[in-house]
């Protein structure tokens, strides 16, 4: 696997190049530690095209990273060979924590959402916080409980909802997700029809059908990959399974 980007003066200093890094699901540490403490360790900063792949699966490298701008998508296959979306990674969000503090591989692959800019650390800056520091190890597990606890909510909610439900609680989830960026009010979402079905999981033409419903609804918007969020009340009731579209 090999990681395509932009690759700086400071990656040959540091013996970078092109290496890979390791992720997990996407647990956010980015508001544990504080943005300076990264920025004056920063070993390479590397910029990926829409569709990119920044990491692929089953590979052990001692990186993470941090996105410093756009949105990352972490997927991984169905046994129907089908991809599915676990997790759209946002701004501040860090990629790869865990396995560098478990020295384990990557279990999903991680492809750019968006033009995106991501800043690469070395493993042992994490490793050294966590071994020196009891609220950050306590942090840790806190986050990583209410990443579970999250994820169990969406299965739960995936299989008692319609699809036209769990699209709107998906539109509503990438809006909080894009509006984290202060450049994105969250009503404007970047993402391919291909990957909004991987996310659900469901197949492309029943979720253009959906979206289909809800832009003659004057509910959302747009094409050409992005989706615009026109009634965010009306979406919300779709969400909770309180109006359905026709």
């Amino acid at each position: 696997m090999r990681m395509d980007g932009v690759t700086h003066a400071s990656d040959r200093r540091a013996g970078i190049g092109k290496a890979a890094i390791s992720a997990s699901g996407g647990i956010h540490l980015g508001r544990i530690v504080p943005d300076d403490e990264f920025l004056s360790c920063r070993s390479s900063v590397r910029r990926f095209r829409r569709g990119e792949v920044i990491a692929g699966a089953g590979v052990l490298i001692d990186m993470f990273a941090r996105v410093h701008t756009g949105v990352v998508s972490a997927s991984t296959m169905l046994p129907d060979g089908r991809e599915f979306i676990v997790e759209i990674i946002p701004k501040s969000g860090l990629i790869g924590e865990l396995e560098v503090l478990r020295r384990q591989t990557l279990s999903l692959e991680y492809r750019a959402a968006s033009n995106c800019e991501l800043h690469f650390f070395e493993g042992r800056l994490l490793r050294d916080m966590y071994a020196s520091d009891p609220c950050f190890r306590e942090k840790v597990f806190s986050r990583a409980l209410a990443r579970i606890s999250e994820l169990e909510l969406r299965i739960i909610a995936n299989a008692a909802s319609s699809l036209q439900s769990r699209l709107a609680s998906t539109l509503l989830r990438l809006s909080a997700v894009y509006g984290k960026d202060a450049a994105n009010s969250g009503d404007e979402l970047i993402i391919s029809q291909n990957d909004l079905a991987a996310t659900l999981p469901a197949s492309r033409e029943k979720v253009n059908q959906c979206l289909r419903r809800l832009r003659e609804g004057k509910i959302i918007d747009g094409g050409q990959g992005k989706i615009r969020i026109l009634n965010r009340k009306a979406l919300e009731a779709c969400a909770n399974g309180a109006v359905s579209v026709k």
